[in-house]
């Protein structure tokens, strides 16, 4: 099962994070499917660079997000 979930990127104390299509089963260390955008929390913007377009495609098809992902991305505006 496919699922949307973020990777943790960046330096100590400095966390950015990809949002990334893996298997479920996987780490997010390892091998994504498909990076869909990315998310700095740490910046006075919160900065949110999403593919919107991929990634309804991705829940069209089944992939589940994870609770985070799924807040952040009504955060945003891409789902309800």
């Amino acid at each position: 099962m496919l699922a949307l979930k973020l990777a943790r990127m960046g330096k100590t104390k400095q966390p950015t994070f990809r949002l990334i299509v893996t298997d479920k089963a996987r780490d997010p260390w390892s091998h994504a499917v498909e990076i869909l955008g990315n998310y700095d929390p740490k910046s006075k913007a919160k900065t949110c660079v999403l593919k919107n377009e991929r990634i309804l495609y991705w829940l069209s098809v089944g992939a589940q997000p994870t609770p985070s992902v799924q807040n952040l991305l009504i955060s945003q505006g891409v789902i309800k």
